[in-house]
Order: structure tokens, then C-alpha cells, then sequence
């Protein structure tokens, strides 16, 4: 199951709607971990050394970092943008299907949109 990381700003009722729903999903944030206020370059390394796929609403500077991430050749288990436009309960359902649904490793290097469309 796909391990993930929460970002500082992330929507706290979407992180509790997804344990709500199924509480073995893997889900940490960012502030639980001693990260609070770290900027965007830490939070993308400590994600790659704890095998854990960002979840954030920063498109305008996380998506950059984990672009140069990416060419540089560095590790980046994956990262999924979430528009905050995006209704709760259907960040809830998205988020549980890619966490039920994928192979570890799937999101490798890969930056996402949810919703998935």
C-alpha cells in the first residue's frame, strides 16, 4: 500500500476522512514529524528517505521542487496535487483508491492532479 505524506497547509478533513474510512491507510503529516515550517526542498527529501508520497494543495512552488527532484535524478516516491477547489469526499475517494489500488512504487518521479480525470 502506498505510504503518504501529508503536507503542512494539506486539509485536515480530508487526512481524518481517509483514516475514517479505512484506518490502515498510511498517512502522516508533515507537523506530526517534526517538519513544521520546513520548506518545500526538506519536505520532498524527507519524503524520498521515508518512501512517502506527498499529498499537497502548493502548486505554485512544491510542483517546481519536485520537477528539479526529478532531472536531477534524485529519489521522489511521487507527488499528488490537490486542487483545494476539489470537494472533500472526493479527495477522500481518490486518495483511498490510489492508496488501495497501487503498486508501491507506482508514483515513482510522477507528479499528480487530483482529481485523477
Amino acid at each position: 500500500m502506498v505510504r503518504f505524506l501529508a503536507d503542512e497547509n494539506f486539509n485536515n478533513q480530508i487526512v481524518r476522512g481517509i483514516l475514517r474510512r479505512n484506518p490502515n491507510v498510511d498517512i502522516v503529516r508533515v507537523q506530526d514529524m517534526g517538519l513544521s515550517e520546513a520548506d518545500d526542498p526538506t519536505v520532498l527529501e524527507w519524503a524520498a528517505q521515508h518512501n512517502r508520497v506527498v499529498l499537497t494543495h502548493d502548486i505554485a512552488t512544491m510542483t517546481n521542487f519536485a520537477y528539479e527532484r526529478i532531472q536531477a535524478d534524485q529519489a521522489m516516491p511521487g507527488l499528488f496535487e490537490v486542487s483545494r477547489g476539489v470537494p472533500v469526499g472526493l479527495a477522500i475517494e481518490e486518495i483511498l483508491l490510489i492508496a488501495e489500488c497501487s503498486l508501491e512504487g507506482e508514483w515513482e518521479g510522477q507528479v499528480r492532479f487530483l482529481p485523477l480525470r
